[in-house]
């Protein structure tokens, strides 16, 4: 990926800041892969993730953005996303 949805790098090599960065960016890649979608499913749904917050860390984009990847092809809903989450994070 390029631009504004361009994980962050160094060197050429992805960088994540904490753990659970590196598994969400993981889920991600299986998510899309094992329900056949094209990366631009998952790229539109970051970019615009990325623009209604632009403030938000990049990671907590990739998370909105798989967040609503799942609740938009039925793989669960926003309520069972909400109740299987830290209250930390803002509800769908």
């Amino acid at each position: 990926m390029v631009g504004v949805a361009a994980p962050p790098r160094d060197n050429g090599t992805l960088v994540f800041a904490a753990p659970w960065e590196g598994r969400a960016f993981a889920i991600a890649v299986e998510v899309v892969d094992r329900l056949g979608l094209p990366w631009e499913e998952f790229r539109t749904r970051l970019i615009a993730a990325i623009s209604a917050v632009p403030t938000r860390p990049y990671y907590e984009s990739w998370a909105a953005a798989l967040e609503h990847l799942l609740v938009d092809h039925g793989v669960c809903s926003t309520g069972t996303l909400d109740d299987a989450t830290p209250s930390e994070r803002a509800t769908l």
